[in-house]
């Protein structure tokens, strides 16, 4: 495997553990049906994931960062009571 695409992979690999475990337990937290089917919120847990620690690495100069980890699990859970609207309940 090219180097490159193994870091990047290694880079990205928070994002893919995090959005999938938030399409599992976002039900548990917020109750009820969502209105978009799994895979639209899991691309978009990933896009916003991979946004996340982008930023993150441009923001603090290195990846991996504790500051970066936290924002990324407070960024796709809220994307996650956003989708399930969890203000209305």
């Amino acid at each position: 495997m090219p180097q490159i695409l193994e870091h990047l992979l290694n880079f990205l690999a928070p994002a893919f553990w995090m959005a999938p475990g938030m399409l599992l337990l976002g039900r548990f937290v917020v109750p009820g049906p969502c209105r978009m089917a799994w895979p639209g919120r899991l691309a978009l847990h990933l896009a916003a994931g991979a946004g996340v620690l982008l930023a993150g690495l441009v923001l603090t100069g290195h990846d991996g960062r504790m500051l970066t980890w936290v924002a990324l699990v407070l960024v796709l859970a809220t994307s996650e009571w956003l989708l399930r609207r969890g203000w209305r309940r």
